[in-house]
């Protein structure tokens, strides 16, 4: 059904008004699925019409967007998105700041360790000493990621661990905010083997020193570059220090749109959202900056490669992730990342004026608000 945007916003309101332990009818669902769909439409079709003036837009195997030079694409991302997938290894529990959009946002001291002298890989616990047990076992991945949450608090513990799985001609790359990173420690890794490294430059705000980092980093490791949550912060603070950045001569910028958890959602309470598949909850105007600051790189021929690291790019993620795996056909690890759908969450995006469905129908008998349910 094609929900007005007047009615949607009249059985948002009445859900976000419901007790917690509430179920919904089969009705009510087919009411709140064809408010997602609508929202989701008309997000689509602005987003589609800034895609239109990207004169210079490529996609990576129709998996993802890419503005720039190809040969400069993360490799890390091509093993996400085109090789065996992507696996994650654990080992700092601890961060130097607190980000208002960090998936751990409210919780960092409440993080738990990962065990002394152990790394967490695919899940499970390893000594060093196991890695090469593992390696002999399991068909190597194309690429692994250091992640969770700021290497550099212990980075020293990584070096051998990165040697091994350099030996073993695994690509490997890693996340830093940047604020604690030396030359040293850029060198150590380089001589370890880590083939990329990526600059959280939002969590800093663009702070000159990161900046710098970035700079020295080039010096030593093969591949570097900016990942970051594409938030309206971070858009002004870059353009603001653009010159200064890509004099670093780093390789790529994957610009994420910023989904929410519980835990960070309510920094964000009041703007525009909206569900992509019934997964990831992101505000609208996240991939819309994504697409503005991709159309500048193209126009100004920035010299690397920008990466439109979308909840669509996530949705192809998964699949390729599962298909790698030997799961079930259309089998993702793609989902919503809250236990109950927020509702409240919505009522800004239904109540803004300037926000138009894209066609509206008159709800059918049964389902108009008042009307009781058998």
């Amino acid at each position: 059904m094609k929900i007005s945007k007047k009615d949607a916003l009249l059985w948002f309101e009445f859900f976000s008004a419901l007790p917690e332990d509430e179920e919904l009818t089969t009705k009510q669902q087919e009411i709140v699925y064809a408010t997602f769909a609508q929202i989701e439409a008309a997000i689509d079709h602005r987003n589609e019409k800034l895609m239109s003036e990207i004169k210079g837009l490529k996609t990576l195997e129709n998996r993802t967007f890419f503005v720039g030079d190809e040969s400069k694409f993360s490799k890390g991302c091509r093993s996400c998105l085109l090789g065996t997938g992507l696996s994650a290894i654990r080992k700092t529990n601890k961060c130097n700041i607190q980000c208002k959009f960090c998936y751990n946002y409210g919780e960092l001291d409440e993080i738990p360790p990962v065990g002394e002298g152990m790394w967490e890989i695919g899940g499970t616990k390893f000594y060093e000493k196991d890695i090469d047990l593992l390696l002999s076992i399991y068909q190597k991945p194309t690429g692994i990621s250091y992640v969770y949450l700021e290497p550099f608090m212990e980075i020293e513990k990584y070096y051998p661990v990165i040697k091994k799985f350099s030996d073993a001609k695994i690509h490997q790359h890693l996340y830093t905010n940047g604020l604690l990173v030396t030359e040293e420690s850029l060198k150590a890794l380089a001589e370890a083997g880590l083939d990329e490294i990526r600059f959280n430059l939002a969590a800093s705000n663009c702070s000159d020193k990161v900046i710098k980092n970035i700079g020295i980093a080039k010096k030593y490791i093969k591949s570097v570059g900016i990942e970051s949550p594409m938030t309206p912060e971070f858009y002004t603070a870059f353009l603001k220090k653009k010159q200064a950045i890509l004099d670093t001569n780093l390789d790529f910028i994957n610009c994420a749109e910023l989904h929410l958890n519980e835990n960070n959602i309510g920094n964000y309470y009041g703007e525009n959202m909206y569900i992509s598949r019934h997964g990831y909850i992101s505000p609208i105007w996240s991939r819309e900056l994504t697409l503005k600051f991709m159309k500048i790189a193209d126009e100004e021929s920035w010299d690397l490669a920008v990466h439109d690291c979308s909840n669509y790019t996530k949705f192809a993620r998964g699949l390729n992730l599962s298909s790698k795996e030997g799961k079930w056909f259309g089998a993702s690890n793609y989902g919503c990342e809250f236990s109950k759908i927020p509702y409240e969450i919505f009522l800004p995006i239904l109540r803004d004026d300037n926000f138009k469905f894209l066609t509206e129908e008159e709800l059918p008998s049964g389902y108009k608000p008042g009307e009781l349910f058998f």
